[in-house]
């Protein structure tokens, strides 16, 4: 194939070509002069043989050998001779004309002859020699295109061309540089330019991925729960046996409605639930129905659910993300006793079929939500302006429009109930956006004195002065409190709030999550409601010393479940006062049911146990 390359050209080249000095002129004039050296006498004759032969022996060349020559040079630029157009006019000036070339095709032939008859015995011998030297001076004398017609595709598997050099591509023909990363078209013959490479499926630029070094064996952790294993009861068996069986619903006959809800429990450990075996719990007396995964019941099964519930008044749908309008407006027309809704996960439900729920069931008393995120304020208000004067929970979490304007419209439900407020729960839990202090104070002033569990975990908003000025203020009836994940509370301002809280004592406090939290806060929890506090979780709270942890067993005698993961100080020893009491003034906690100790790394695999208490979250470690 042929090339169109050129090097880049010196000024002097430049200057003899605008004063019409080229290769082809040169080439002339150096034949005119060798002409007329082998005219004038028998010394020009080797000049002739040595320099100017080479046009008539280039003319009368076999056509089957390829060789640079000036004529050839003459008809046009070659990609064999690069640059050499460019520098025969400067080399014709600085060197004198006549010059040692390199012996043409027909001298080496003549010179091959007279070896040949001087070395008779040694003919087929140096025959071989002199015919493998020639093919080796006919490849340096042509060495450029001998490797352009290896690589131009023809054979199997072609070299790969010179980098810095032009080719074009073998699917978009389009003339490219060869560079390292070119890669040969599958099939040949032909190479790829890079876009048509990575768009054959190969990057040519991926790097080739490293080996991955083995590591060695470290030290595995593994998490040891210790709990109480009891015999199974008949019942329990019962059971384990209807879930085994479950698709063969038809077959059981009546089992009754004591213990569907266990059953249901049952299924949503393997989503068990299908819409053939979930008619199991369908029936026209019931009153309250709990599916805790249906997962696997899409809408024309929550359909089927309304129309053979009819007289339901609670119904409880977990992981319900398969009800959408047309089953939300069943729900609405289907389920006219309805009296309390709470749904995991109704992604699909839209503003519309929201309203019409609403409007169609006034007598709603609790409302609860989670995972909304289509539920907005225009939902809200006509949540309130239909079902307010009777409503007794509310719950909103995870609700992705949860602002200001919605604190504002909780708030207005306690102005329609007027002195009989009903509303005793609020959970408006894990906003996107946290809500501003000012309108939750607000939204406190107006519904505290009812209140007896609140949820306001992760509005980041909140600080110490919420506390002053909302809780302590307003809220005398509060039984469950749960604020975690509220970064601006600190350990003095939690401590002074509980030791000067008119709040009758709590009996479930959730402050997870609060790094800054420490001694004086959970001091001052225990001196407010350690006598009637029966769930604590004061999961991270990495600053908690041994001393403080230790009041624990002392004040809080009720105490049944407590969540102490990530304290740094929980130990052996202070599980065994907080499960038996250390016998110097320490009572224990006698109630304690369930102790979670994640991250603890100072409880062993040999803590002590209890009868009936299930400590969940050991780490050992253990080198496997």
């Amino acid at each position: 194939m042929s090339n169109n390359v050129r090097g880049p050209t010196s000024a002097l080249t430049e200057f003899l070509r605008a004063s019409g000095i080229t290769p082809t002129t040169v080439a002339r004039r150096a034949a005119t002069r060798a002409q007329q050296q082998a005219a004038a006498g028998p010394s020009g004759t080797q000049v002739d043989d040595a320099v100017g032969a080479e046009p008539s022996e280039t003319r009368s060349a076999p056509s089957g050998r390829r060789t640079r020559t000036r004529s050839a040079t003459a008809a046009g630029y070659n990609s064999d001779d690069l640059d050499a157009d460019d520098d025969a006019a400067q080399e014709e000036e600085e060197k004198p004309a006549v010059k040692k070339r390199k012996l043409t095709k027909a001298a080496e032939a003549k010179l091959k002859a007279k070896e040949k008859a001087k070395t008779k015995g040694k003919a087929k011998g140096k025959k071989g020699a002199d015919e493998d030297e020639d093919d080796s001076e006919e490849e340096e004398e042509d060495a450029y295109n001998a490797l352009s017609k290896m690589w131009s595709g023809t054979g199997a598997s072609p070299a790969k061309p010179p980098v810095g050099n032009f080719e074009d591509c073998a699917k978009c023909e389009k003339q490219f540089t060869v560079t390292k990363y070119t890669m040969a078209a599958n099939p040949g013959p032909g190479f790829l330019c890079h876009q048509c490479a990575k768009a054959s499926g190969s990057d040519p630029f991926k790097k080739p991925a490293v080996p991955k070094r083995r590591k060695a064996p470290a030290d595995k952790r593994s998490v040891v729960n210790f709990e109480e294993r009891r015999f199974p009861t008949l019942v329990s068996m019962c059971i384990q046996l209807i879930t085994k069986h479950i698709d063969d619903v038809e077959a059981l006959g009546d089992i009754g409605t004591m213990n569907v809800d266990a059953i249901s429990k049952a299924l949503s450990k393997n989503r068990g639930l299908t819409p053939q075996n979930a008619t199991l719990f369908y029936n026209i007396t019931n009153t309250a129905l709990t599916l805790y995964d249906a997962t696997n019941l899409p809408s024309p099964a929550l359909t089927t659910l309304a129309h053979l519930n009819p007289n339901l008044t609670t119904l409880r749908l977990d992981f319900c993300g398969h009800l959408d309008d047309p089953a939300m407006n069943i729900l609405s027309t289907g389920l006219p006793a309805l009296t309390s809704l709470e749904l995991l996960g109704p992604f699909l439900v839209r503003t519309a079929a929201w309203k019409d729920f609403f409007t169609s069931h006034p007598a709603l008393t609790a409302f609860r939500i989670t995972q909304s995120p289509r539920f907005d304020i225009e939902c809200m208000r006509v949540l309130v302006d239909s079902c307010g004067q009777g409503l007794e929970a509310l719950r909103l979490r995870e609700v992705g429009k949860l602002d200001d304007a919605f604190c504002a419209e909780v708030a207005r439900i306690a102005g329609m109930q007027g002195e009989d407020k009903k509303l005793v729960e609020i959970d408006l839990a894990d906003p996107s956006l946290s809500c501003s202090e000012d309108a939750i104070i607000e939204m406190l002033e107006a519904t505290g004195a009812s209140l007896r569990m609140l949820n306001l975990s992760k509005h980041d908003l909140l600080s110490d002065v919420f506390l002053e000025q909302g809780l302590g203020a307003y809220t005398r009836v509060l039984e469950h409190l749960t604020l975690s994940h509220l970064p601006l509370l600190t350990d003095a301002g939690v401590g002074a709030f509980f030791g000067s809280w008119a709040n009758q004592p709590l009996t479930s406090l959730d402050l997870a999550r609060n790094a800054e939290l420490g001694n004086e806060a959970l001091l001052g929890i225990l001196g407010h409601s350690g006598k009637r506090l029966e769930v604590l979780n004061i999961n991270g709270w990495k600053d908690v010393d041994e001393k403080a942890l230790r009041w624990v067993g002392k004040m809080a005698p009720e105490l049944r479940r407590v969540d102490v993961g990530w304290c740094r100080e929980v130990d052996d020893f202070l599980l065994r006062d907080w499960m038996v009491g250390d016998g110097k003034g320490i009572p224990g906690c006698a109630k304690l049911r369930e102790i979670k100790v994640w991250g603890c790394n100072k409880v062993t695999a040999k803590c002590p146990k209890k009868s009936g208490v299930s400590i969940f979250g050991v780490e050992s470690h253990s080198v496997s």
